[in-house]
């Protein structure tokens, strides 16, 4: 039986720095063939060509080297998990030009501590009540317009939604249970009132005002833009476009209500935010990521994708049955798709069942979704690569126009 004298005396026969400092540092030395590793195909997950976007579902976005770099810093270090949040948040405000900045687990996770900040403030019994909000705040007014699935991060807080058709209905609506406005943004472009109007409306009534801008980095400036237009509060992901840790994001905004968000949140134990823990790697991540994204010309990816839709639709050509059309969807921050037309006639297939052909395939590809690509079948570029145009235009052919 080991025990810690034999345990002691057996380590005393190491070489120094080898076995028991890989110990210590909880792996073993890497092997020759560690790197040949395929995890995926050892536990039967089939992976799959990206012809659609950074969405969360599919993994996101492929981080920065900068970021693994500053992740792997951390995995062997240990530090007090408070003060590199808020080190790493102050870190984040001077970068951004906020006045604040916390890092969170994702945008979701980022409107349910920024939703609980505006209802509890600092008070700690309040924090340990939510999401029973009994006696307390508990209505956040939204334009119906706004209303979608991700909104979810904002009502698990327990609050309800109060829905208004313009900002005209607001004054009617508002009363002393309203804990904040809420504003989508990618939903601005049908919406009756700009972010600009929501967030002046919120500063005239003293309510604290939250905007979800998730999936609107690039372009970077939006990191403050919402905030400079009158937002108390600022929801981002971190691990689309701002190529950050996957599970990562930011919520920005003024410093009272960052302070009463990371009350909410983990280690804090009695808290709503508990369960969304963000590792030491995650934090560092994040701020390696912000840095390269702040210093990085965003227009290279644009004449990248650019160029990828315009090849993909001159290969297409080949294809009589199928026709394309450059679309610019605000749900992708205006990156340029190419959809995809055919004849119904020849190839009479729903749009279900060619996105269901080319998941099935050899290889799977995966196409944008059809909630997000207005019902058509759409290509996203940002994650495919160039080796993989030919076989994404192979595969699309044989599925609609076989016969071409």
């Amino acid at each position: 039986m080991t025990n810690r004298r034999s345990f002691l005396k057996n380590a005393a026969t190491l070489v120094p720095g080898t076995a028991l400092l890989s110990t210590v540092e909880g792996c073993a030395p890497p092997s020759a063939s560690h790197a040949e590793r395929d995890w995926f195909e050892e536990i039967g997950v089939k992976p799959f060509i990206n012809a659609a976007a950074a969405y969360s579902a599919l993994g996101g976005r492929n981080m920065w080297p900068e970021v693994v770099d500053a992740m792997e810093y951390a995995r062997t270090r240990n530090v007090i998990m408070e003060e590199l949040q808020h080190a790493v948040g102050r870190r984040l405000a001077e970068l951004i030009g906020c006045e604040s900045a916390m890092v969170t687990s994702g945008a979701t996770s980022a409107m349910t501590l920024g939703t609980a900040a505006c209802i509890t403030g600092t008070d700690t019994d309040l924090i340990s009540r939510v999401p029973d909000l009994c006696g307390m705040k508990n209505e956040v007014i939204v334009l119906r317009s706004h209303r979608y699935s991700y909104d979810h991060g904002v009502r698990s807080a327990g609050i309800r939604f109060v829905e208004v058709d313009t900002l005209e209905d607001v004054d009617r609506v508002v009363n002393d249970r309203t804990a904040m406005l809420f504003f989508c943004k990618i939903m601005e472009e049908n919406s009756p009132n700009s972010l600009a109007e929501f967030a002046a409306k919120g500063r005239e009534l003293g309510i604290p005002s939250l905007i979800d801008g998730s999936n609107t980095v690039p372009p970077v400036e939006g990191l403050s833009s919402y905030l400079e237009g009158g937002f108390d509060l600022a929801a981002f992901s971190g691990g689309k476009g701002l190529r950050g840790p996957y599970s990562a994001g930011m919520l920005l905004g003024r410093s009272d209500l960052i302070e009463a968000a990371h009350l909410n949140n983990s280690p804090n134990s009695v808290t709503v935010g508990r369960g969304m823990k963000v590792s030491k790697e995650e934090m560092l991540g994040m701020l390696a990521a912000v840095e390269v994204s702040l210093t990085y010309d965003y227009s290279v990816e644009h004449v990248r994708e650019t160029g990828m839709v315009n090849l993909l639709a001159e290969k297409f050509t080949a294809y009589p049955g199928i026709q394309t059309e450059v679309t610019y969807p605000v749900t992708e921050g205006g990156r340029p798709h190419l959809r995809i037309l055919w004849d119904r006639s020849n190839v009479p297939l729903s749009v279900e069942q060619a996105q269901d052909s080319l998941e099935q395939g050899d290889p799977s590809i995966r196409t944008c979704y059809l909630g997000l690509a207005d019902g058509h079948l759409e290509i996203g570029t940002a994650m495919l690569k160039d080796d993989e145009v030919d076989i994404v235009v192979r595969r699309v052919g044989e599925v609609l126009a076989p016969a071409s």
